[in-house]
């Protein structure tokens, strides 16, 4: 609970859920059953850039909220992950794994997580907005 009254029961649900997600993505990473193309790995990139866009000019555009304590966690979630997205994208752009590679399957699960952080945390903070 924040100073405003606001309940983060949203950030939180969103948190357990990519931890799961995450796992997920690294086992089947690591079975062999999943496997992530170039340009899958593009595509996350392109979308955390572009939220990394919108994140800058909506705080430089958009004044601050009446009780700004009310999305502080929720925009930090959003900000770790879009930043967790371009970095494990990128490094799985950069350094080719094989697919049964115990660490392709780490960052392949926290690619995931990040990414699904990232979307989650979007969610969250629409709802709390609205």
């Amino acid at each position: 609970m924040t100073v405003c009254g606001c309940k983060n029961i949203c950030t939180n649900i969103v948190l357990v859920i990519s931890a799961i997600i995450g796992v997920i993505a690294a086992f089947l990473r690591i079975t062999g059953v999943i496997t992530i193309s170039a340009a899958f790995l593009w595509v996350t990139f392109g979308i955390a850039i572009v939220y990394l866009a919108i994140l800058l000019f909506s705080v430089l555009l958009v004044p601050r909220l009446n009780q700004p304590n009310c999305t502080d966690r929720t925009a930090s979630s959003l900000i770790i992950g879009v930043l967790g997205t371009v970095l494990f994208s990128v490094v799985l752009l950069a350094i080719p794994f094989a697919v049964t590679s115990v660490v392709g399957a780490i960052f392949t699960g926290a690619l995931l997580f990040f990414f699904s952080l990232t979307i989650g945390a979007t969610g969250c903070l629409i709802q709390q907005l609205i």
